[in-house]
């Protein structure tokens, strides 16, 4: 069986942006079916969430946020380590569907929100160190406060998704029209 190599990739980084959205955005939704939803759609055992988990997930994303909005590297480096001391973490290899060999770094007992709270703090912060701040921040639609991360080959990336960056570009490019029409007028 092959070791499957996810890195910052992982579902993890996809979950964290996904649970920072739902928890803190204007528009999000936090409730209980909504956040199975995020761990069902990123992979984690979205079985396992209990009801009196939602809290502690509704935590973790208020907590992530200021991670999304840090402009400095230190910044963001020191609230990804002062986490780390928090979170229990105990890295290890695991094997099971359908990820096949990969890391885990929660301590093999943790319930389910120690375990998402470990993997999004490890894959954030592989992140972090491959890339700096350049691959994450708050979308630049004026209006829209949700979070993202760029996972992308290029790393280009500054709006939460293709509508916000459609948007943009529309509106800029009829200001720039309007600029050249008031020019020949």
């Amino acid at each position: 069986m092959a070791t499957q190599i996810t890195g910052y990739k992982s579902k993890a980084v996809a979950a964290a942006v996904a649970l920072v959205n739902a928890v803190t955005t204007t528009e999000g939704d936090d409730s209980e079916d909504a956040l199975r939803e995020i761990l069902r759609d990123n992979e984690f055992f979205w079985q396992q969430l209990e009801t009196g988990d939602v809290e502690s997930f509704r935590e973790w994303g208020r907590t992530l946020r200021p991670f999304f909005e840090a402009e400095e590297l230190m910044d963001a480096a020191e609230l990804l380590n002062d986490l780390m001391l928090r979170i229990p973490m105990h890295p290890h290899i695991s094997n099971h569907e359908p990820h096949g060999v990969h890391m885990h770094y929660a301590p093999p007992s943790s319930r389910l929100p120690d375990r998402f709270r470990a993997a999004t703090l490890m894959k954030l912060s592989e992140l972090v160190c491959a890339y700096g701040l350049g691959r994450t921040g708050v979308c630049a639609a004026d209006g829209c406060d949700n979070v993202y991360a760029d996972t992308s080959k290029a790393g280009r990336r500054r709006f939460c998704s293709e509508a916000c960056a459609n948007r943009t570009n529309v509106a800029a490019f009829r200001a720039r029209k309007r600029t050249v029409d008031d020019r020949t007028a």
